[in-house]
């Protein structure tokens, strides 16, 4: 049976923002992260083809974090 996109919208808009937040909460101990590695360094030698504006290079340089 096909269902038209304004049944669609109708059902979905009877869910409320609590119930999504609910369905969440349920789900959450099903998804698990990605394992985060830690950066790795990379060589300046394999750093090719990154132009940055005169004007950027400058407002960098003035900036104290940097």
């Amino acid at each position: 049976m096909k269902t038209s996109s304004a049944s669609r919208a109708t059902r979905e808009a009877e869910f409320t923002l609590d119930e999504l937040r609910g369905d969440c909460a349920r789900m959450a101990p099903h998804w698990s992260p990605p394992a985060k590695d830690a950066p790795r360094p990379v060589s300046p030698s394999l750093i090719h083809g990154v132009v940055v504006p005169a004007a950027s290079a400058r407002l960098a340089r003035g900036m104290f974090d940097y």
